[in-house]
């Protein structure tokens, strides 16, 4: 009777005892933030140009592992009128320099310029 109990206190033991998974990521992103804010002059129509052309860039520059964007909806009223964030994903500072003068980047920055009021820029190594 011992012996059963032992084994089943043991089993009850051995089966509660978990250990936490290690998450490990073993690639480092390099994320290209950028925000936008637009002339004033700028249309709707014109600003869904320009988001329609900054989304099309993954689909034509194979160094952008990610992209997300989104409109400004922060209720502190501190955007300084920035009003559109794009967050594009590389795997290495290559990626990002080969992006950067890349015909299809280029062309975009094209069809941004006239409507675009001031740019804010941030590049870093996602931890």
């Amino acid at each position: 009777m011992k012996i059963n109990t032992l084994i089943i206190l043991a089993a009850i033991l051995i089966s509660s005892c978990t250990t936490k998974p290690e998450v490990t990521t073993n690639t480092k992103q390099l994320r290209h933030i950028v925000l936008f804010k637009f002339k004033e002059a700028s249309s709707h129509v014109d600003v869904k140009k320009v988001e329609a052309a900054f989304v099309n860039l993954p689909t034509k520059i194979k160094e952008i592992k990610g992209f997300e964007w989104g409109l400004n909806n922060s209720t502190e009223d501190l955007n300084k009128d920035f009003t559109h964030c794009f967050m594009v994903t590389f795997k290495s500072e290559e990626d990002r320099n080969t992006y950067l003068p890349h015909p299809d980047h280029l062309a975009f920055v094209e069809v941004l310029k006239p409507h675009l009021e001031d740019v804010l820029v941030l590049d870093y190594w996602a931890k």
